[in-house]
């Protein structure tokens, strides 16, 4: 089990942990009942906050980040000389906390992406995970809602009687939720993004060998270029360019943003 506390990628801070400690983490908080906001972040999730001040903030204000990409795994070896043995890749560590939950006994809630794909993703899981119970499920409104609407959707989840959230609403408002959540549910909050249209077999995922080499973002830009060339061709190389500065400047991009507010924005 690997926990080698936090550290700072472009201003993000990134837990360096390994799948064990960070499902540990889950579980204990699940079964304790306590608030616990987690994110698996990739390239693009840590310039979200490299690039917004704000944002910064929230992400740095989530109790566990996890480097969910091998590009993230490499800067914690070549920014601050540790060597995880692999990333935690969210879909994965979505499967073995859902495996930790089950052998607890603890009940899941899955909240995100359209109706079609949670049916299909509570499919899955039951046959995947027979013994795990999900508490509910509900879709995402893809808007911003009122502070009363939000409050409520909180409270739906807590009286479900769940002990952990499974989130797919993707970055950045997954960790806009976590963030504005990590107090307001007694429970583990969990951002995994793609891995609901993954699990659900609504979208294939990059074959191993491209996983392990870094070369996820190169599949999924094949997949869908439309979409998603700005965030791999222009942030891409931002990201690279700011790991060279933070090498020779360390001081560069300080994780300890100046004091302020970040806006309320409830997303459901």
């Amino acid at each position: 089990m690997i926990d080698a506390g936090k550290h700072a990628v472009l201003g993000v801070r990134i837990d360096a942990v390994d799948y064990e400690s960070a499902v540990a983490r889950i579980a204990n908080a699940a079964e304790c009942h306590t608030s616990l906001a987690v994110s698996a972040l990739a390239v693009h999730g840590v310039m979200s906050g490299a690039l917004d001040a704000s944002h910064a903030r929230r992400l740095n204000g989530l109790d566990l980040v996890v480097p969910d990409g091998q590009p993230l795994r490499w800067a914690l070896r070549w920014l601050h000389g540790i060597d995880l043995p692999d990333r935690v890749y969210g879909p994965e560590l979505m499967l073995r906390t859902a495996a930790a939950l089950e052998e607890r006994g603890l009940p899941v809630y899955l909240y995100g992406s359209r109706c079609d794909v949670l049916d299909d993703l509570e499919q899955f899981l039951a046959s995947r995970f027979p013994r795990l119970k999900v508490a509910g499920s509900r879709p995402s409104r893809f808007e911003r809602v009122s502070p009363d609407d939000f409050k409520a959707l909180l409270a739906a989840i807590e009286a479900s009687g769940a002990r952990c959230l499974f989130l797919g609403l993707g970055c950045p408002r997954q960790e806009v939720f976590a963030f504005e959540t990590r107090n307001r549910l007694n429970m583990p909050v969990l951002a995994v993004g793609a891995a609901f249209e993954f699990h659900s077999g609504r979208r294939p995922q990059a074959p191993r060998w491209m996983q392990a080499r870094g070369l996820e973002w190169l599949y999924r830009l094949a997949e869908e270029p439309s979409r998603l060339w700005r965030r791999y061709l222009l942030l891409n190389p931002l990201y690279l360019a700011g790991l060279a500065i933070q090498r020779l400047a360390p001081g560069a991009f300080s994780p300890d943003m100046p004091d302020g507010s970040e806006p309320k924005e409830y997303y459901a």
